[in-house]
């Protein structure tokens, strides 16, 4: 589950962050974002993740959303454009409390890099892709409600099945492959009963079958292909067949071989330990923060909107969080007047000096943290802690920064970064 400081858009800058860093020094020509639970409608989402990245304003960033569906046809697009491109899926699934799709689904997001290998070697290319398209009412949520709600399963997992099965041997059979050849199976979609079923009919021995994660993770709706893809792809050897089929207002399935330079990827957080470093939720906290119960608020004034016209002044700082340096060397952030060196700090790492427990400031999840940390390499900031337990910060405790949103107010988001527990990277 998302924290309650997450959204689509946070969720996808923390994805892409990973993808990046895993990738190395690639210049990408164009960000693609797919989410189901857009943080703004009539305004391009994407933007704000081409902000935290840092992108060129040369790279367009767009929008593709609705349907779970959606995503395939981003990676679609992401594979036809110019150059690099970094497609990037988020989804926040909320089911009514005690119901099915509270325990089946979870939130998350993932990221691929796409391209040829004029940038970075290609570690997976795609042998065969296979599109079915069919009109049936299954899964639909109107605007502004807050869950989806769910046709008669049977009726769903019949059609489902048959979409299901038509790509998958539409695919392979564009790849001239059999079940023998392939060496890892992926299916996914909103439909349980109709995953099992395509994973059953496929003719497949069951070890080819990569783990859904649900158990784990939970399937996260839209961005489940992604991250299903990233796990398979951390642990497949050279030459290796993946099939991954995605079940979502049809069926979408792709063939992909795996190339010797997928021996060389070293991720930057695999998606294993992100699974390993979650932290326990009571469970009227997690109502309260998906906004299914309400609770008493902290009787203090909620935030004022965001002024547009500041953050418009300060988007390097506000998103990227862009500091400066002097000619003397002293950092400074938010970025100094008369410095001339501008200094990237979203990956920089800190350490606590001082912090406190706000007990009465406003917060949809109090208390509220706040810390100065320290960077390493120069600068202090003082920042709002996440994803901690009040009784177990420290002085001294090393953080890491993390994207997420201060507060909503009058419909507009205010997004800017906050510290969190350092959790393990890989070199």
């Amino acid at each position: 589950m998302a924290s309650f400081d997450e959204d689509a858009t946070t969720m996808a800058v923390e994805a892409a962050r990973v993808a990046v860093r895993s990738a190395g020094p690639v210049d990408i020509r164009s960000l693609w974002f797919s989410t189901v639970v857009a943080a703004y409608l009539d305004r391009t989402n994407a933007n704000t993740i081409h902000a935290a990245l840092r992108l060129e304003r040369d790279a367009p960033a767009y929008d593709a959303g609705g349907s779970a569906r959606s995503v395939f046809g981003m990676l679609r697009a992401a594979l036809g454009s110019s150059g690099s491109a970094l497609a990037v899926a988020s989804d926040l699934r909320v089911g009514l409390a005690g119901g099915p799709d509270e325990s089946y689904f979870g939130d998350g997001a993932g990221a691929l890099m796409v391209g040829d290998d004029s940038d970075a070697p290609v570690i997976a290319e795609i042998v065969a892709w296979q599109s079915v398209a069919e009109e049936f009412l299954d899964r639909w949520r109107a605007p502004g409600e807050l869950r989806s709600k769910l046709w008669e399963e049977r009726f769903g997992e019949t059609r489902y099945t048959a979409c299901g099965m038509e790509a998958l041997e539409g695919a392979m059979k564009g790849a001239g492959i059999d079940a023998d050849r392939v060496d890892r199976l992926l299916v996914t979609g909103t439909h349980g009963r109709a995953v099992r079923a395509v994973i059953g009919r496929s003719g497949m021995k069951a070890d080819l079958v990569v783990d859904e994660l649900a158990a784990g993770a939970g399937v996260t709706g839209a961005a489940h292909p992604f991250v299903l893809l990233a796990a398979a792809l951390e642990k497949a050897a050279a030459d290796e067949l993946i099939v991954l089929v995605g079940l979502a207002d049809g069926a979408e399935a792709l063939v992909l071989r795996t190339t010797p330079a997928v021996l060389e990827v070293r991720p930057a957080r695999p998606v294993a330990q992100q699974l390993s470093e979650g932290a326990p939720v009571s469970y009227g906290r997690y109502l309260s923060w998906r906004g299914l119960l309400a609770v008493e608020p902290p009787r203090r004034p909620e935030p004022a909107r965001v002024s547009a016209s500041a953050a418009g002044r300060s988007v390097d700082w506000k998103f990227g969080l862009v500091g400066s340096r002097s000619g003397e060397g002293v950092v400074s952030m938010p970025p100094a007047i008369g410095d001339t060196e501008r200094l990237p700090m979203a990956d920089a790492l800190g350490t606590v000096k001082t912090f406190t427990v706000d007990r009465l400031s406003y917060s949809p999840s109090p208390p509220l943290i706040f810390a100065v940390v320290d960077f390493d390499g120069g600068g202090r900031l003082p920042l709002e802690l996440t994803d901690v337990d009040s009784s177990e910060v420290q002085v001294g405790d090393r953080v890491e920064l993390v994207f997420r949103r201060l507060s909503s107010a009058d419909g507009i988001h205010n997004y800017f970064w906050k510290a969190r527990p350092l959790r393990r990277r890989s070199t």
